[in-house]
């Protein structure tokens, strides 16, 4: 059956289901979503069962938006929303989306947009044509977020957007082939390794990418010439698990050399990868590094992202369907759980995965309609990898700090500016609060109060706890008068040289790169200051390095070659980590339902991947294997 057939077949049921009298004006495929625009939108909205009886016989989601033709010009429209919502409701944001016909009012009172009992919003219903979404303003405005809205604004972007979903959307009608299914995995970085992860699941009519990372420490890349992926505009999605460089550090490369296809991910790692991306180029440029592509390519990234909330199931393949869910690491970290065919197979990929309530997440989901194998991280899978709970994490920094501080020293905390440094500012915003070490200014370096900002902007995947915290209580720890962003190279000088005690945090998790550099270079020489890792620390980075007790550092300072004496006292605050330890990942396992066939052991060093992959074997009786990179592996 061709595709215009199948097309067909979908007008036909919508027509059969929809009663005569509702006015369609047009029926299409977007991305995975079948729209269907119609001039009478109150019908739909009034009888829910058409949405999803068509839901059911189309075996898609459904979307109905407004006729093109019925949507009011924005300036006028927003303007008429400004007449009617009150002054107090503080609107900081009114932006349209004309793919759905959404206007979006953000406000920092959301309850006086809506009104008594709607009262306010059905009254821009009536006025405006489009549909209106209320939404709270986060209480910490993100560049990234405005940029990327405004990007996503553009008319140009906004018609070559529509173009690129019906191209998607004729993609994933395009007729099934006939004869025996099989799936097969190739593992193409990040097996017996931590870095470039990413891997292509394949099926006899289809290719899906999972992550496209970089090696943080030494800039590997994935095996992207190995022919089962080539050439690139063959493969039907990729899948991002989440935002961090070694999952997505190679993704605007492959837009730059063959790729146009969608990228699906949850709305924040969109966010949180596009400020990533661009902080990369921006450091590479500072230390004379090539990197293959340029903000250019970034927002092509952008462009090309389908967005998913968790639970969504999607089509991204003719007989591949995709659910993302909670992984616990950081913002908008998925478990990606793909139905293969009609019933074939269903395999999930954690990612990075935090098994524990930590102080932003919850726990990585467990749960899940069919599972025959399960891949999974190991970064903390060796025998003796066992973290301290979330408790004793914040005890031991505590300890720490008090030392530091009455030594008369600084401390120094190297973060990832997505995940760690937000649950470091919690732990120690709430220590000075409670008043159990005093009180100091808390400097933050680099990128922490931007990702901060972006955590703020989707409230709905933190934990409920924080969540109540913010949005009820009216306490967003993030706002503490404490935190003090460093925001020239004249103020990061004066903190360095300034003999006060502080605590930094700044970016550059492994050392390897970013701000963190510049107070080591400070302060490196002085055993009364404090050099705190709260995360892990890859082979071969400046932060492995002195771990392992080195005390002379060859750095570069303004361009020359220099060496700095490392006498700094140094910590390791375990516990605050987004991976699971030994003991969460089989706890995992233990609980997991259902109970896979097949478990595939991956992101962790050679001896902690074999390690993890002999235990699951001999305490749960479940085939389990370490592949190498390259290896293939067949499902079915």
């Amino acid at each position: 059956m061709s595709a215009e057939r199948i097309f067909e077949e979908a007008r036909e049921h919508v027509r059969k289901i929809v009663p005569s009298h509702i006015n369609i004006t047009s029926i299409d495929f977007e991305g995975p979503i079948v729209v269907i625009y119609t001039k009478d939108l109150e019908a739909f909205a009034s009888n829910n069962d058409i949405v999803r009886q068509l839901a059911q016989g189309l075996r898609k989601r459904v979307a109905i938006r407004p006729d093109p033709s019925m949507l009011a010009d924005p300036d006028e429209v927003e303007k008429k929303i400004r007449e009617i919502i009150p002054e107090e409701a503080q609107i900081t944001d009114i932006y349209f989306e004309p793919e759905t016909g959404e206007v979006t009012i953000e406000a920092m009172a959301p309850g006086i947009v809506i009104g008594k009992q709607g009262a306010v919003l059905n009254e821009i219903k009536k006025e405006v044509g489009w549909a209106p979404k209320v939404v709270r303003a986060p209480p910490i405005p993100s560049k990234t977020v405005s940029d990327i809205r405004n990007y996503l604004r553009h008319p140009k972007v906004q018609a070559e957007r529509k173009e690129f979903l019906k191209k998607v959307g004729r993609r994933l009608a395009r007729p099934r082939l006939e004869g025996e299914g099989w799936i097969r995995m190739t593992a193409l970085g990040g097996y017996r390794e931590v870095g470039r992860s990413a891997t292509l699941l394949s099926t006899k009519e289809s290719k899906v990418l999972i992550d496209c990372g970089i090696d943080a420490s030494d800039s590997a890349k994935p095996y992207f010439d190995a022919p089962e992926i080539q050439p690139l505009d063959r493969l039907d999605a990729i899948v991002i698990t989440h935002s961090h460089i070694d999952h997505v550090g190679l993704l605007p490369s492959l837009f730059k050399y063959g790729y146009d296809g969608p990228v699906y991910c949850t709305a924040p790692t969109r966010d949180m990868m596009s400020l990533l991306l661009i902080d990369s180029l921006k450091v590479s440029a500072g230390e004379n590094r090539k990197v293959p592509f340029d903000s250019d390519d970034v927002r092509n990234v952008v462009k090309h992202c389908i967005p998913l909330k968790y639970g969504e199931t999607t089509d991204i393949a003719p007989d591949v369907r995709l659910t993302l869910q909670n992984a616990g690491h950081i913002l908008g970290s998925s478990v990606c759980h793909f139905h293969i065919g009609d019933g074939l197979y269903n395999i999930a990929f954690t990612g990075d995965m935090k098994f524990e309530r930590t102080w932003l997440f919850n726990a990585t989901t467990n749960k899940f309609p069919r599972l025959e194998t399960l891949v999974i991280e190991s970064t903390y899978g060796g025998y003796h990898d066992i973290q301290p709970s979330r408790t004793d994490a914040a005890n031991t920094l505590k300890s720490i700090i008090e030392r530091t501080f009455s030594n008369r020293g600084k401390v120094l905390i190297p973060v990832f500016a997505v995940g760690r440094s937000q649950e470091v500012m919690l732990v120690i915003e709430e220590l000075m609060r409670t008043g159990k070490i005093k009180k100091a200014p808390v400097y933050l370096d680099g990128m922490i109060m931007e990702a901060t900002a972006i955590h703020t902007a989707y409230p709905e995947y933190l934990n409920s706890q924080l969540r109540t915290q913010i949005f009820q209580m009216g306490q967003n720890p993030f706002l503490s008068e404490i935190f003090q962003r460093v925001e020239t190279t004249d103020m990061r000088e004066r903190i360095c040289s300034d003999s006060d005690p502080c605590i930094v945090l700044a970016t550059g998790g492994m050392m390897n790169g970013g701000p963190v550099l510049e107070y080591l270079k400070s302060w490196a020489d002085n055993p009364l200051n404090s050099l705190v890792f709260v995360g892990y620390q890859a082979e071969g980075t400046i932060g492995k390095k002195i771990q392992k007790g080195v005390t002379e550092l060859p750095m570069t300072d303004k361009g020359k070659q220099i060496i700095v004496n490392y006498r700094m006292n140094t910590e390791t605050a375990d516990g605050f980590s987004g991976h699971s330890d030994r003991r969460q990942l089989i706890n995992y396992i233990a609980t997991l339902e259902p109970k896979p066939e097949r478990i595939i052991i991956c992101h962790g060093e050679e001896h902690k991947c074999t390690d993890l992959a002999s235990a699951i074997y001999k305490k749960f009786n479940i085939e389990t294997r370490a592949p190498m990179n390259l290896e293939t592996i067949r499902m079915k």
